[in-house]
């Protein structure tokens, strides 16, 4: 799932150098803290969320085929 989400993230913004991804997990359930730099999080996050809800939905379909759950937040910096 973080290598997915770091590989999304940096398809979207001009700084790649500055995407980090961190996980944690607790059971069958994954959690992912996305961070951007300020310049790239319109990107990232997308009209009205668009974009961060499209990325929570193909993290979900690769998650459920690994039988887990995945959580993504897109924190700012």
């Amino acid at each position: 799932m973080k290598v997915l989400t770091e590989f999304i993230a940096k398809a979207l913004v001009e700084n790649t150098d500055q995407v980090e991804v961190t996980q944690s997990r607790q059971g069958n359930r994954v959690r992912l803290e996305l961070r951007v730099s300020k310049d790239d999080m319109g990107r990232v996050i997308g009209k009205n969320g668009r974009v961060a809800n499209a990325v929570r939905i193909l993290l979900r379909v690769a998650a459920e085929r690994e039988g887990q759950q995945v959580t993504l937040d897109v924190l700012e910096p």
